[in-house]
């Protein structure tokens, strides 16, 4: 189903602290900091020590964080999202050859938590459905689909009898993605205080997961993919490299 994705805001909310320890960690490998590392690291985005304390352990008491001594990670779940993240920066492709994977919903009797989660579970693949209980991309990514679909659905490689440009842009938003990314791309350009930086960058990496990573010959015109993605390793390096000095 093609949804169109939210549009860039000019004035990006402010982080957290939570969130700007999240995404420092999220962006480090391997994702642990030592306490006075993160308390460095915070202070150009407006984030004070006791401010950073107080979090910390909120967020080890909800289990986003392990501590070991003065030493915090992510937990496991988030470590999961880490490997998402990674994901949807690295963008990990291979040649295409006009095949394309297909998922068939076949368990019944779920309730609309279920639903929801597998539907959230098959996004995240960057799966999207053509009609109900039927999920559709192009054979392109490195990487292989959970074992645990076997459970719910049917899993095959097939070649549509339509166009695969006609069916990706039935599948995904691609000129409201472009359009969003284009945005991003001039706000980060234009963002210079470390914090607006941050910020501009955190919708980056939100906008990124989004990305259905599509073969070339099925993407629109000057697609901003590739830019986007060089534009977030860049302020990446920019961050982890500050760490440690």
């Amino acid at each position: 189903m093609n949804v169109s994705p939210q549009p860039v805001q000019a004035d990006l909310p402010p982080l957290s602290a939570r969130s700007v320890v999240l995404s420092l960690l999220l962006g480090t490998h391997p994702p642990e900091l030592p306490v006075k590392e993160l308390v460095r690291a915070v202070e150009p985005f407006g984030v004070g020590g006791s401010t950073l304390r107080a979090a910390l352990s909120r967020m080890v008491a909800a289990g986003d964080l392990r501590r070991t001594d003065a030493v915090y990670g992510l937990s496991d779940r988030l470590l999961e999202r880490q490997r998402r993240q990674d994901e949807a920066v690295e963008a990990r492709t291979r040649a295409w050859r006009g095949d394309w994977e297909m998922v068939v919903i076949t368990a019944t009797g779920r309730g609309p938590a279920e639903r929801a989660e597998l539907r959230g579970r098959l996004s995240t693949l960057r799966l999207a459905e053509l009609r109900e209980g039927v999920w559709l991309r192009p054979d392109n990514l490195r990487r292989a689909l959970p074992d645990e679909l076997d459970q719910v659905a049917q899993v095959y490689t097939t070649r549509p009898d339509r166009p695969g440009r006609e069916l990706a842009a039935q599948l995904w938003p691609l000129d409201a993605w472009a359009a969003t990314a284009r945005g991003l791309l001039a706000h980060v350009a234009e963002a210079h205080r470390p914090a607006d930086r941050f910020t501009a960058f955190a919708a980056v990496v939100r906008h990124l997961l989004a990305d259905p990573v599509l073969p070339p010959e099925l993407l629109p015109a000057h697609w901003p993919g590739a830019a986007l993605r060089a534009a977030y390793g860049d302020f990446q390096r920019e961050v982890t490299g500050r760490i440690g000095r």
